[in-house]
């Protein structure tokens, strides 16, 4: 199983980026989609996540209303377009594959994180 995160880069605050995140060697659609980011000496945060019909969605407060999650389960990727970035935005951000069982979600893996920098 692999998860590729990619898409990440430098943007000056306001800016944009689209992160992606290409699964293979698992049902991609048997998964809920979920994004991480972690900044320097932070603990890693929960920034999205998307149910494995894309018909339901979550955010953190922090990227409500500036960050959208989709996929797109025909080509194993899942999304993260990023408006409005900030400087507080900036970190490794890391795409996750999840299912959710006994009222919990499951991490099953991991992708390797694409950088984030967002400077003001």
């Amino acid at each position: 199983v692999q998860l590729q995160a990619s898409g990440g880069g430098a943007v000056q605050a306001g800016g944009s980026l689209r992160l992606s995140c290409a699964a293979s060697g698992l049902t991609f659609s048997n998964y809920v989609m979920v994004w991480f980011r972690q900044a320097p000496g932070k603990e890693r945060e929960f920034v999205a996540r998307i149910s494995w019909s894309g018909s339901s969605t979550r955010y953190a407060d922090s990227v409500k209303g500036r960050f959208t999650i989709s996929r797109d389960n025909a080509k194993n990727t899942v999304y993260l377009q990023m408006n409005s970035l900030k400087p507080e935005d900036t970190a490794v951000y890391y795409c996750a594959a999840a299912i959710y069982a006994s009222n919990k979600y499951d991490y099953n893996y991991w992708g390797q994180g694409t950088q984030v920098t967002v400077s003001s």
